[in-house]
């Protein structure tokens, strides 16, 4: 999944760089990483809550619904992949200070683990709906020790290989490869930028992508110039960078909702609650589609599952409106119709049987057998 790519990608390098020997090392970078994953995620559930008791409707991924934040991360992952490719070093901060220096490897694993939060949270809803569910439900102490209990479980894996010997053993030993790993992971990072990308002409159209395309190439103008020690090329390097971060302000979002997500059901209709509940009064089956274009699970489970021909044929045998929310943008609508459902997040599925009968809930992960036998009335859990 793109979201993932980052991480992991991120995450091979560090523990291919731990090495054999300095374990100490390794467990004081370990900690560090899990306390930014934890940290993150407390962050990200903190300000979830306090929007919740605001009285906002906003769910699980809400910061991938701001064009802004989609642009920094687009360019922060196209740096990174800069990095990986040898475009320029890190040279772990030696000017601010030997004392600094020496702590430059906690900085970056914190660093790390918040990143690893903020990418990947729109592929985790899917497998931790029900947790998500229960931390808004549940008083703020409770609430937020579930968020931290979630930044823990991201950084397990990389805690496990630190801290146990036994498993480190297994590790391939520091060497040239490392090299040619580093510059291959580059493309995972472009690989992920290019999804963002995509997710911003979504929300943003045209006029988004050229910004994020611009941006892009003042960050690598900057990059290039940090070759050059003189004081000359670093003050044009900080020029661009600004240039960029002015570019943000002229990302205009959309303005509406609607298909955005789902080129990939044209039979689908805009979901709206005044169309379902009419629906609903004449007793006609209804199937809801909730999905957003940075959710990699919906947009696989709609080419795989939805899209095919038979399966849209046996939409048409039953009778059935395929009515789809796109939560790419916000939308209170669609949130407050995800958290009817226990849900704060996408992808959500429910099909609507004819004739007043109780909606059923169907998995987020789905099948075109899935599918076809909910509308045929032969499906079961």
């Amino acid at each position: 999944m793109p979201c993932v790519f980052p991480v992991l990608a991120i995450k091979a390098l560090a523990v291919a760089r731990l090495g054999h020997d300095d374990r100490a090392r390794a467990r004081a970078e370990s900690l560090a990483y899990t306390a930014g994953a934890i940290l993150a995620m407390l962050a990200l559930g903190g300000v979830l809550l306090a929007l919740r008791a605001a009285g906002s409707a906003v769910g699980w991924g809400f910061q991938f619904q701001s064009p802004a934040f989609i642009a920094i991360m687009a360019w922060l992952i196209f740096t990174v992949g800069l990095n990986f490719a040898g475009a320029f070093e890190i040279s772990g901060l030696e000017n601010l200070g030997a004392g600094l220096a020496a702590r430059g490897g906690l900085l970056g694993s914190f660093a790390t683990g918040l990143l690893a939060v903020v990418v990947a949270t729109p592929c985790t809803a899917p497998f931790m709906g029900g947790a998500l569910a229960a931390a808004l439900a549940a008083p703020l102490i409770l609430g937020l020790s579930i968020f931290a209990a979630l930044g823990l479980g991201i950084a397990l894996p990389f805690l496990l290989i630190a801290l146990s010997p036994g498993i480190a053993r297994l590790l391939p030993r520091p060497g040239a490869w490392m090299d040619v790993l580093r510059q291959f992971l580059a493309f995972p990072m472009f690989a992920t930028a290019i999804w963002l990308l995509w997710v911003m002409a979504l929300e943003a159209g045209a006029g988004g992508v050229l910004i994020v395309g611009a941006g892009a190439v003042l960050i690598g103008f900057a990059v290039w110039l940090l070759r050059f020690r003189r004081l000359v090329a670093r003050g044009l390097a900080i020029v661009a960078l600004i240039a960029a971060a002015l570019l943000l302000p002229r990302i205009i979002p959309a303005g509406a909702t609607g298909q955005g997500a789902n080129t990939t059901l044209p039979s689908a209709i805009a979901f709206s609650p005044k169309t379902l509940a009419g629906l609903r009064a004449a007793g006609k089956p209804v199937f809801i589609d909730m999905t957003a274009a940075w959710c990699i699970t919906c947009q696989v489970n709609e080419r795989v599952a939805l899209a095919p021909a038979r399966v849209q044929a046996a939409f048409r045998a039953h009778h059935v409106t395929l009515m789809t929310g796109d939560w790419t943008r916000r939308d209170p609508a669609i949130t407050r119709y995800l958290a009817a459902h226990g849900r704060d997040g996408v992808p959500l599925y429910v099909f609507y049987p004819p004739d007043h009968a109780p909606p059923e809930i169907l998995p987020q992960i789905l099948t075109p057998s899935i599918v076809t036998s909910a509308l045929a009335g032969s499906w079961t859990k």
